[in-house]
């Protein structure tokens, strides 16, 4: 880990493997055969400063198969988009320090389109997501507290469409 504010978590502890490989005398023996590879997992990155919070989310999202980064402010979230765009970011809208999570989806929006799943008590929120032009599939909102069922399916909504 680089950081004790940012956590990278992956299936399997990090450690990609393939789970059956075949050796050539195993391959089938069809002729044009065509062997699919699996897709690599989507990444998303979890801004949350809640850290019981975002180790629950991070948990069950590298359980479903994602990729998963955590940052727990503002300015851990800009240095970790900086170095890597992710497919998703699941973004607190409510963070310590100088930068809100509004701040950082601006910073997000200079260089990127990715799709952006917030999450906030706050209840002006979707009024404001709507002032800047942005459709359910590259921004959202989830209003806390809610099931983390419900976080799974709004981003697979988010990531498949």
């Amino acid at each position: 880990m680089h950081d004790k504010d940012t956590a990278n978590t992956m299936p399997g502890n990090g450690h990609l493997s393939a789970p059956h490989e075949a050796s050539h005398s195993d391959a089938p023996s069809i002729a044009h055969s065509k062997v699919e590879e699996l897709p690599l997992p989507w990444h998303i990155l979890v801004v949350e400063d809640d850290t019981s919070l975002a180790n629950l989310e991070a948990d069950v999202l590298a359980a479903s198969g994602y990729a998963v980064r955590t940052a727990r402010n503002g300015e851990l979230a800009v240095i970790a988009l900086h170095e890597s765009v992710p497919d998703l970011v699941v973004l607190d809208l409510e963070l310590p320090g100088r930068m809100t999570g509004w701040d950082v989806l601006q910073v997000l929006r200079t260089h990127s389109r990715v799709p952006v799943l917030l999450t906030s008590s706050e209840t002006f929120v979707r009024k404001r997501m709507r002032t800047h032009g942005e459709t359910k599939l590259t921004l959202d909102h989830l209003p806390k507290p809610y099931p983390i069922q419900a976080l799974l399916k709004r981003i697979k909504r988010m990531l498949v469409s």
